[in-house]
């Protein structure tokens, strides 16, 4: 009984004490994790995958990325804003709802004084 505890025990001491012979500097643990990850990269599927997975995700968020303002506005929102400035969702342009409105535009501001 004794003796069987004691080897099991220093059993895993030595695998431990050659790994760390082996890794230089922390090099058997990178070695052995890049094993793991290429084993799982492989899977087809891809699905718990670390590596993969998450360039899967960073790629398609890439590609994504623009379109994401278009979808919330929907379509004509998105140049609408260039367009009229967003005063105005009909045809009038922002100016002429100013002026219906009252709001008051002073055009001197906008004049360039020579």
């Amino acid at each position: 009984h004794h003796t069987r505890i004691q080897t099991s025990v220093s059993g895993t001491l030595a695998v431990e004490h050659l790994l760390g012979m082996a890794s230089g500097q922390e090099k058997g643990r990178s070695e052995l994790d890049s094993l793991a990850r290429e084993g799982q990269t492989v899977v087809p599927g891809g699905t718990g995958g670390k590596s993969y997975e998450a360039q899967e995700k960073l790629a398609e968020g890439r590609s994504r990325g623009g379109q994401t303002r278009r979808e919330q506005m929907g379509e004509e929102g998105y140049s609408e804003m260039g367009r009229k400035g967003g005063l105005s969702t009909n045809d009038e342009s922002g100016g002429e709802r100013a002026a219906r409105e009252g709001i008051d535009i002073d055009e001197s501001k906008f004049k360039t004084k020579s």
